[in-house]
């Protein structure tokens, strides 16, 4: 059933979806060498608590050193998308990661857009681009982050956002980053309510102008807040697979997908960092059916909800809407 579902994402790190197949494909055309205990034999990136995710993320995206490795990792993970359902995904893209890399602002998003076209040709799927910060960078990286991608103006970035260590900094430090990109005319969402608790969503809601927020799960645990959410109509980014791999909920029993969305919050489905986190799209809609006991039309509308909340221009969302 959730193979032929129409379905859409807003919530993927572009790095994040580097399998281990494509580390090794980058690494013999870059001449890098893979690092001992990236992956096991079975492909499984090793990594046990968040700290050692993100030195494992750092690792696989270490071997991207060209705007040819950008672009085939765009064009790999939208096809893949499309065989399973979706019509339309945003990708998070960090040009702080790219520039690590020796890629320039230029180079990393024409890259980005040249894979985003050869999807679309090849599949049919739409991709957008969500620029993002990296909070543990602090305020003034974000800052010239938000100038160079307002300023760019190219027609396939269409918000701004921020991922990273969410314990440094609080979000009402990034309000001028942000304050550019929404004057800008970008969408605007972030992470909060994952590692820490409702108190960094509240920050979130009540400093940034975001309509958003990426996880935002923790939000069950302020009655208050989840209303809040509920009567603003604030979309959480929500991606199970992910909470559950990196300990925010022990098990699915515990997450509060099920309760947010009967609380009448806004919710999407997203995978994050698949590989990394041994999930996909396609899984995270199977479990929403088979876990939380959303039904076919809950899930559509699901999909629904998540293409009203994209920051795609409007005749766009009309036409993916039409299709669902």
């Amino acid at each position: 059933m959730t193979l032929t579902l129409p379905k859409a994402e807003l919530h993927l790190h572009l790095e994040g979806a580097m399998t281990p197949d494509l580390v090794r494909l980058f690494a013999a055309r870059n001449g890098i060498e893979i690092a001992d205990g990236l992956y096991d034999e079975n492909d499984r990136y090793i990594w046990s608590d968040f700290p050692q995710f993100l030195d494992s993320f750092d690792g696989a995206s270490s071997v991207i050193r060209t705007r040819r490795d950008y672009s085939d990792l765009t064009c790999q993970y939208l096809v893949e998308q499309a065989k399973i359902g979706a019509l339309y995904v945003e990708l998070f893209c960090s040009p702080s990661h790219a520039a690590m890399q020796g890629l320039s602002f230029d180079d990393h998003l024409l890259a980005v857009a040249d894979g985003i076209d050869r999807a679309f040709r090849q599949s049919g799927i739409i991709g957008r681009i969500v620029m993002t910060c990296v909070r543990h960078l602090g305020p003034d990286k974000a800052i010239d982050v938000a100038r160079d991608t307002v300023a760019c103006k190219h027609p396939y970035i269409v918000g701004f956002g921020m991922g990273g260590n969410e314990s440094l900094f609080t979000q009402k430090d990034f309000y001028p980053a942000y304050k550019i990109a929404a004057d800008g005319g970008l969408g605007c969402t972030t992470h909060a309510g994952e590692v820490l608790g409702p108190e960094s969503v509240w920050d979130a809601i009540d400093h940034l102008p975001v309509d958003r927020i990426g996880h935002g799960v923790r939000s069950i645990e302020d009655e208050k807040l989840v209303v809040e959410l509920a009567k603003r109509g604030i979309v959480l980014e929500v991606c199970p697979g992910s909470n559950i791999a990196l300990s925010v909920y022990p098990d699915y029993a515990s997450h509060p997908l099920r309760r947010l969305y009967d609380a009448g919050v806004k919710v999407t489905l997203g995978s994050d960092d698949p590989p990394f986190f041994h999930t996909t799209l396609a899984d995270e809609y199977q479990r929403a059916h088979d876990l939380f006991g959303f039904s076919e039309d809950e899930l559509r509308g699901i999909t629904r909800t998540a293409i009203n909340a994209a920051y795609v221009d409007a005749d766009t969302k009309a036409s993916l809407l039409a299709r669902v």
